[in-house]
């Protein structure tokens, strides 16, 4: 049997470029994005250029990872986080399951009214793009705001040692996603789960001396389809469908 070729990106993983946004923070700070968390992928930065740090918030607590060029950090879903920008930082953003967050597998942390269903969700977070783009710049970096008070909201909780609002949060995200898993698990099925499943078929070939999926061998590439666009966490160049 010839082995399975998966012809993704690597692990079926997802890329784009990110320059986060240099707006000073309701509290001071001389730059950052948007705090949300994933629900089902991991996420990866590969720092470019630039310095600052990563604050994150668990039901484990609340730390600062600082970056810089050459950082290489990573998170588990469910991390709460948000990027704080002190200079030029610039980061190749890698996620897991490739492009499941674009699907919706992020959540910001708004208040609570705006987490009560799907619709109102949406309406708190939507840019719309037949807009000027300094309407853009505004509504995104009214969005961050708002999820920046709640998050400060819920560090400050969590770190007097009250964990119920870290917790009402965290039901509200995983509430508001649950209609869409039937969609998110054939997004994995077809991605993660599929190039999995090749290299498993691969072993099994090359024990058989079987190399045949070796002269199915093919190059790929492929460049930004969406440049400067408002994300999270600031200007993406995203790569989508990798």
């Amino acid at each position: 049997m010839v082995s399975a070729t998966y012809d993704g990106f690597p692990a079926a993983v997802g890329v784009s470029r990110l320059s986060v946004y240099d707006w000073p923070t309701v509290e001071g700070l001389p730059g950052g994005g948007t705090p949300h968390l994933h629900l089902t992928c991991s996420e990866g930065y590969v720092v470019t250029a630039g310095r600052g740090s990563v604050q994150t918030l668990t039901t484990s607590g609340y730390r600062e990872t600082p970056l810089e060029a050459g950082t290489v950090a990573w998170f588990t879903p469910g991390t709460i986080h948000r990027l704080v920008n002190e200079g030029g930082l610039e980061i190749v953003v890698v996620m897991q399951n490739s492009g499941l967050p674009e699907a919706g597998d992020a959540v910001l942390t708004l208040p609570q009214d705006r987490l009560t269903d799907a619709e109102t969700y949406a309406d708190a977070i939507r840019i719309p793009t037949d807009v000027p783009e300094a309407e853009q710049a505004d509504i995104a970096r009214a969005r961050r705001d708002l999820a920046t008070h709640r998050f400060l909201e819920l560090r400050e909780a969590t770190e007097a040692g009250d964990p119920e609002p870290l917790a009402a949060f965290q039901r509200a995200a995983a509430a508001l996603v649950r209609p869409r898993l039937d969609e998110w698990e054939q997004r994995w099925r077809d991605g993660a789960h599929a190039a999995a499943t090749a290299t498993g078929e691969q072993f099994g070939a090359l024990r058989g001396a079987d190399g045949r999926h070796l002269t199915e061998a093919r190059v790929a590439s492929t460049g930004p389809t969406a440049r400067g666009r408002f994300g999270m966490c600031g200007r993406l160049n995203v790569y989508p469908g990798i």
